[in-house]
C-alpha cells in the first residue's frame, strides 16, 4: 500500500507522497513522485500501484518530452499524454503480468499549470488511462491508503483555504495514516505549486523533522477531548469521585 495526496486550493497545489514500498516480505523506500520540466513550466506525477508499470509509463512520458520535444498548451493535454503512455504499457505488459498473478494497476495524480491554463490543474488518472479533474468541488484526492486521512480534510479543507493551511492539513492527514497503518511511512516527499509560478518546489521530510509537529497535534487532540461537554453522558457513566 502507499499514501499519495493531492490538494488543490485557490492559491495552488499540494502533493504529499510517502516512500514505503512493500513487496512480499521485503520493505524498502523509493520515490513515488516526480517533477517534469517542460520548457519554462513544470508538472508533477505521483503514482500508486505496480512499480514496474509506474517506471515504464514515466519513462515513456519523459521520452516524449525530451526526445520528441513534446509540449502542452494545457494541463489536460499533459494528463491525456500520460494516460496514453499508461495504455501503451498496458498493451505491452498486461497479459504477461496477469499470467504471473499481478493485476495491472496504476493510479496517478498529475498536477501543474501550462502556458494557456488560467490556473493550476489537478487530475486523477486511472489504470485504463482515462482521467477526471480534481477541482474546487472535489478539492483533494488520495490514492493508496485513504482510510485514515480523509476526516480532517473533509471537515476543514475548502477552495479558499490558504496554501499554508492546506499544507498543514495535508501533513496531518499523512500523520493520521502513518500512525494507523504499518504500510505507510517516512520519509515523505512534499511538492508545492504556487498559482502562476510555473515552478514546482520539492522537499523531502524525515520523521525527525516532523516529530515535534506530530507531538503538538497529539497534545492538541487530547486537550480538545478533555474539553468536550460531558452532560450527555450522565445517564451512561457515573460521575467521577
Amino acid at each position: 500500500m502507499t499514501y499519495c495526496l493531492g490538494i488543490t486550493v485557490k492559491e495552488g497545489l499540494i502533493a504529499i507522497a510517502d516512500t514505503r514500498i512493500t513487496a512480499g516480505n521485503e520493505v524498502y523506500s523509493n520515490k513515488k513522485i516526480s517533477i517534469h520540466e517542460i520548457k519554462d513550466h513544470s508538472l508533477f506525477i505521483m503514482t500508486a500501484g505496480l512499480r514496474s508499470v509506474r517506471d515504464k509509463a514515466v519513462t515513456y512520458f519523459n521520452q516524449a518530452i525530451e526526445d520528441e520535444e513534446e509540449s502542452y498548451d494545457y494541463m489536460f493535454q499533459a494528463a491525456t499524454s500520460f494516460g496514453q503512455k499508461l495504455k501503451q504499457v498496458a498493451a505491452e505488459d498486461r497479459e504477461t503480468l496477469e499470467k504471473e498473478g499481478y493485476a495491472f494497476n496504476l493510479h496517478a495524480i498529475v498536477g501543474g499549470q501550462m502556458p494557456k491554463d488560467n490556473e493550476h490543474k489537478l487530475f486523477l488518472i486511472f489504470p485504463e488511462g482515462n482521467w477526471i479533474e480534481i477541482n474546487d468541488g472535489l478539492k483533494y484526492q488520495i490514492i493508496g491508503n485513504s482510510n485514515y486521512g480523509k476526516p480532517l480534510l473533509n471537515r476543514n479543507l475548502t477552495h479558499e483555504t490558504s496554501l499554508k493551511e492546506a499544507l498543514k492539513m495535508g501533513f496531518l492527514s499523512f500523520d493520521a495514516t502513518q500512525v494507523s497503518a504499518n504500510d505507510v511511512d517516512y520519509p515523505i516527499d512534499v511538492v508545492v505549486y504556487e498559482k502562476g509560478s510555473f515552478k514546482a518546489k520539492e522537499v523531502r521530510l524525515y520523521k525527525k523533522d516532523m516529530q515535534a509537529i506530530s507531538d503538538d497535534w497529539n497534545e492538541a487532540l487530547r486537550k480538545s477531548l478533555a474539553g468536550i461537554d460531558e452532560g450527555w453522558m450522565k445517564e451512561l457513566i457515573s460521575p467521577s469521585k
